[in-house]
């Protein structure tokens, strides 16, 4: 039986990562460089995009933005209100996007309008991670207000993403979260993950991040 198991879930990851190759293949032919956020709840995914609009806007880049959800619509309406096309994508049960979902997404997103395009996935450290969306690059934001071990809790995360981001540092005394170990955590899941230590509140190093992102 558990042979079934594991034959059932490769083919579900095979059929989620040919999609997930198909979208990155047709927001290519549109000019559109995508990147997946993940991160837990109120790690600042949706504040990180509510920063990168205007500095984006500067240099004369459009965003726009897939917001997943399991339910309702408070991250999309942020993202609205900075002014982008964006799309909210409700899972119903699942903790992750899949491609099939940001597939439908895509279809309906004025794609020629578009010159960055975020994927915001939904709030969760575990399932994000083995689905593939069709993203260049991951960005993984934790913060300190998660605790300092939170990294330690998720390698895979960590793994399998390009950039970390180490959100709420203003916090980081406040809540007793050591940021030395959150860097250094991560450095041993994936030593060549470079990692911004920001504050969405006063943008403290969303710039350079931005730079690592479009690199």
């Amino acid at each position: 039986m558990h042979h079934i198991d594991v034959r059932m879930e490769k083919d579900v990851y095979d059929v989620n990562n040919s999609i997930a190759d198909e979208n990155a293949r047709h927001l290519k032919e549109h000019g559109i460089r995508a990147f997946d956020l993940l991160g837990a709840i109120g790690s600042g995914k949706t504040a990180l995009i509510e920063r990168l609009v205007p500095l984006l806007k500067e240099r004369g880049l459009r965003a726009g933005a897939i917001a997943g959800d399991v339910y309702g619509d408070d991250d999309f309406q942020r993202i609205v209100a900075t002014g982008i096309p964006a799309y909210n994508a409700n899972t119903g049960k699942e903790c992750h996007l899949d491609a099939h979902l940001v597939e439908h997404a895509i279809d309906h997103l004025p794609l020629d309008t578009i010159d960055v395009l975020f994927i915001e996935n939904v709030g969760n450290m575990v399932c994000p991670t083995d689905f593939r969306l069709g993203a260049e690059k991951r960005i993984v934001i934790v913060s300190s207000t998660e605790g300092d071990d939170v990294v330690n809790k998720h390698p895979m995360m960590f793994r399998d993403c390009t950039i970390g981001v180490i959100n709420k540092v203003d916090l980081a005394p406040l809540v007793g979260a050591n940021l030395g170990r959150m860097e250094s955590d991560i450095h041993r899941y994936n030593p060549k993950m470079p990692v911004f230590k920001t504050n969405m509140k006063t943008g403290e190093n969303v710039a350079q991040l931005l730079d690592a992102i479009l690199a």
